[in-house]
């Protein structure tokens, strides 16, 4: 055997976890300092993932970990202290382990230091406090713990010595980060970049100038903003942007009042007496039932009774429960189904329920009749956690046959089956449940595949597009 083949004989098999990781790292420093994507990086990067069953919107700059932790809650507990140290066993480094931490550290750090560049909206601004919530969690800290300069928790810091390896395996056989020291240089860089992003969000600027505040043309996304900043406002600011939401509360109003009022109201009721006004005058039933008076030498009708029409409709008292998911990816839906839900319990027998939540749920019924009043009560943001809101709902149902429960998000929910099942009890007990994944002006919707497939087996189909649907299937049961 000669030295050659000794030497190859001899070399140890590549590890291709290492190759992984390093492309995910790379495509760290490239997103970092270079805004452009490459290509190459970016499609190699996304085999990685598909192949260690990572979903690819980790790769999907746009996308928050919120998000991503929504729509894929196992891998929640897996951010939770992804960054602190983990003692390996008999000296062995799990390598497919590294390259899993590598993907998801990678998308905390990226959405994290990589701040959107030019103005800065208020949902801009909330996710990126979200995110920077996730990388302390991934530290070991509670979310804000950094931000506020308390630094971080005791069982987060590293040994600093050598031999170890680093939490997020970089490098071969580098020492694991001193976190006690790392930490308090993290605090500040955190800090200084939020405050950057709050100084960019001009809005505030434009709302604190009454002359450049009516310049604005109330809009979903303006109004979004608004709502999601109104508790940063104060003075002339707020009041301007309280103003803006009026004026888009009315003109939504405006339209909705006019479908709803477009169709019938219930059947006619003709065990009650028409009344007896002039609008009511059934001409050509007067003239009808009058013809025997008919006098044809003096060409006269001569009239012994007049007819009316029957204006009264029979209606039921009927229950109206409005529950709404108030997390930032259904504003559009917040904003519309308040409106709606206004104008429903302005229409006799109709009482109406309004239930808003996120991870808690509000009890906004006090103020359904006003949507303005509703709106500046919500809180946009966060997670999902439905079985909140349905322990508001459930006791409201007191005869099922006459409530109707519409239930409006995109499904994307923690607790799902027990959701669901709490969902179908309602089905069952008579009352009619109407679930909802969007009621947008613009018709686009989008809701959980899972739930979409249980409501269709159940016979409750999800209504997803304008907000035209929904009225009609609620004047098609209130009616």
């Amino acid at each position: 055997m000669n030295e050659t083949e000794h030497m190859t004989e001899r070399a140890p098999v590549p590890d291709p976890n290492d190759n992984r990781r390093q492309v995910l790292y790379w495509r760290l420093l490239a997103r970092l300092f270079d805004p452009e994507e490459q290509a190459a990086l970016e499609s190699a990067s996304l085999a990685v993932v598909e192949d260690i069953g990572l979903p690819a919107a980790l790769l999907d700059p746009g996308a928050s970990v919120d998000s991503v932790v929504q729509r894929h809650p196992e891998l929640a507990a897996e951010f939770e202290g992804l960054m602190t140290p983990e003692p390996e066993e008999d000296g062995r480094r799990d390598r497919a382990a590294e390259v899993r931490r590598a993907a998801l550290a990678s998308k905390v750090l990226l959405n994290v230091f990589a701040s959107p560049p030019g103005t800065v909206t208020a949902g801009q601004l909330a996710r990126w406090q979200s995110d920077a919530g996730w990388l302390e969690r991934a530290l070991g800290c509670r979310p804000g713990e950094l931000r506020g300069g308390r630094g971080g928790q005791g069982d987060a810091t590293g040994t600093g010595a050598g031999g170890g390896v680093s939490p997020t395996g970089t490098g071969s056989g580098a020492p694991t980060p001193d976190l006690s020291r790392l930490i308090p240089e993290i605090g500040p860089e955190l800090g200084s970049i939020e405050a950057g992003l709050v100084q960019r969000m001009r809005l505030r600027e434009v709302l604190a100038d009454p002359r450049l505040a009516s310049r604005l043309t109330p809009s979903m996304s303006l109004i979004e903003q608004l709502l999601r900043d109104k508790d940063n406002l104060s003075g002339v600011a707020l009041a301007n942007a309280k103003a803006l939401i009026r004026r888009y509360v009315d003109q939504v109003a405006e339209v909705l009042r006019t479908q709803v009022e477009k169709a019938s109201v219930g059947e006619i009721d003709r065990s009650v007496p028409p009344k007896r006004v002039f609008r009511n005058l059934d001409l050509d039933r007067t003239i009808w039932k009058n013809l025997t008076n008919w006098d044809p030498e003096e060409e006269r009708l001569y009239v012994d009774r007049l007819y009316y029409r029957h204006t009264s409709r029979k209606t039921t008292p009927q229950r109206l429960i409005v529950v709404v998911d108030q997390s930032g990816s259904m504003v559009d839906s917040m904003v519309n189904c308040t409106i709606l839900a206004s104008i429903f319990a302005g229409l006799p027998k109709v009482e109406v329920h309004l239930i808003a939540y996120d991870t808690q749920a509000l009890d906004l019924t006090p103020w359904a009749h006003d949507p303005f009043e509703t709106l500046l009560r919500t809180k946009l943001g966060g997670g999902t956690d439905g079985t909140v809101a349905m322990a508001l709902a459930q006791p409201k149902i007191a005869e099922p046959r006459n409530t109707v429960v519409v239930w409006i998000s995109d499904f994307y929910e923690w607790r799902h089956t027990e959701l669901f099942e709490s969902m179908a009890a309602i089905h069952r007990s008579g009352a009619k449940f109407i679930p909802v994944g969007s009621v947008t002006s613009s018709g686009r919707g989008s809701v959980n595949p899972w739930f979409r497939a249980k409501f269709n087996n159940l016979g409750t189909p999800v209504i997803s597009g304008h907000i035209k649907k929904l009225v009609l299937e609620l004047k098609a049961f209130l009616t």
